[in-house]
C-alpha cells in the first residue's frame, strides 16, 4: 500500500452500497419472476422475462442515481484521466432516468429508454471492479462516534422498512404492520395495504442508507469541486430518500390504517413543488454543516501534526 492511500477514498463504502444494491435487485428478479402479474403492482409481464424486465427498471431506479455518487468515489481513488472520462460517461448515461416518461409508477414493465441508465449501472460497476483490481480496497477510515449515530439510523430506517423488505421477497408481513389486508385503490379494486413486489419507500431507504455510508468517502474526495459537489448530492440522495420513504410509509402505515386522513405528496418526480424547495433546501443546509465540521476537523488534525 503506498504511502498517498490514506489520502484517497477507499471502496469499502463503496462495495457495502453495491452489494445492498445486488441483494435487493436479486430480490426484484426472483419476485417479479415468480408471482402472477395480478399479485404485484403495474406490471404485465410474467416469468422470467417479467423479473428482467422489472430489474431493469431498478437498475435505472434507484440504482442509478445511487449509481453517479459511487464513480465519483471510484475515480477519485483511480486519479487517472480515463476514469474520469468513464465515470463522465455512466453519470450520462445513469441521469437519463430523470426524463419523463422513463420511470412511470403507472407502468413499471422495462422499456427501451430504461436500457440507457442500465448501461450507466454497468459501466459503473465495471469501472468499480477496475479500481479493486489495480488500486485495491485501500486503507479505510477509522470508526469515530459518528459512526455509532450512522449505525443506530440504519437501524431505525430498516425497521421502518421491514414491511417493504417482506414484499421485495414476496410475501406480507403481519404483527405490528399493516400488510395483506385488503385496502381498494382507484383502478385496483383488490389492492392490499403493502402490495407485493418493490416499493418506492424501499428505493428511498436504499437511498437513505447509501447516503449514510458513502458520507464517510466524501471527505477523502478530489478534486475539491468534485468532493463539494459530492457532499450536496449525497446530502440531498439522503434528503430525498428519507422523503419517499416517509411519504410511502406514511400512506401505507398511517392513511390506509385509518389514523391520519391528509397524504403527503409524491416527490418521486422533480418538480418545482414546495416539498422540492424543502428537500434541497434541506440538503443544502446539511451540506454546509458537514462542510463546515469536517473543516474545523481538518484544521486540528494539522495543528496537532
Amino acid at each position: 500500500m503506498d504511502e498517498g492511500d490514506g489520502l484517497r477514498p477507499a471502496l469499502h463504502e463503496v462495495l457495502v452500497v453495491w452489494s445492498l444494491f445486488l441483494l435487493a435487485g436479486l430480490a426484484v428478479l426472483v419476485t417479479y419472476a415468480r408471482l402472477p402479474t395480478e399479485r404485484l403492482y403495474h406490471v404485465s409481464e410474467s416469468g422470467i422475462r417479467g423479473g428482467a424486465g422489472r430489474a431493469l427498471v431498478f437498475a435505472g431506479y434507484p440504482v442509478a442515481l445511487v449509481a453517479v455518487a459511487l464513480v465519483a468515489v471510484v475515480a477519485s481513488r483511480l486519479q487517472r484521466s480515463w476514469a474520469w472520462a468513464a465515470a463522465a460517461a455512466a453519470v450520462a448515461l445513469c441521469v437519463t432516468v430523470a426524463w419523463p416518461g422513463v420511470v412511470d409508477q403507472d407502468d413499471l414493465d422495462a422499456k427501451p429508454a430504461n436500457a440507457l441508465a442500465g448501461a450507466g449501472v454497468l459501466l459503473a460497476l465495471g469501472l468499480t471492479a477496475v479500481a479493486w483490481a489495480r488500486e485495491g480496497l485501500g486503507r479505510p477510515r477509522p470508526l469515530g462516534r459518528l459512526d455509532a449515530v450512522r449505525v443506530a439510523f440504519a437501524v431505525v430506517l430498516l425497521a421502518a422498512a421491514l414491511p417493504w423488505v417482506a414484499a421485495d421477497l414476496g410475501f406480507s408481513l403481519g404483527g405490528p404492520y399493516l400488510g395483506s389486508e385488503v385496502v381498494p385503490e382507484p383502478g385496483d379494486p383488490d389492492l392490499i395495504a403493502v402490495h407485493l413486489g418493490h416499493h418506492h419507500g424501499l428505493d428511498g431507504t436504499l437511498l437513505a442508507l447509501a447516503a449514510v455510508a458513502l458520507s464517510r468517502a466524501v471527505p477523502r474526495v478530489t478534486p475539491r469541486a468534485v468532493r463539494a459537489a459530492l457532499g450536496f448530492y449525497v446530502a440531498l440522495m439522503l434528503v430525498y430518500g428519507l422523503a419517499n420513504a416517509l411519504q410511502d410509509f406514511w400512506l401505507e402505515q398511517l392513511v390506509k390504517r385509518g389514523t391520519i386522513s391528509a397524504d403527503l405528496p409524491s416527490m418521486i418526480h422533480p418538480k418545482l413543488t414546495p416539498a422540492w424547495g424543502a428537500m434541497i433546501g434541506v440538503a443544502l443546509v446539511i451540506h454546509l454543516a458537514v462542510s463546515r465540521v469536517q473543516t474545523v476537523q481538518q484544521a486540528k488534525r494539522e495543528a496537532y501534526r
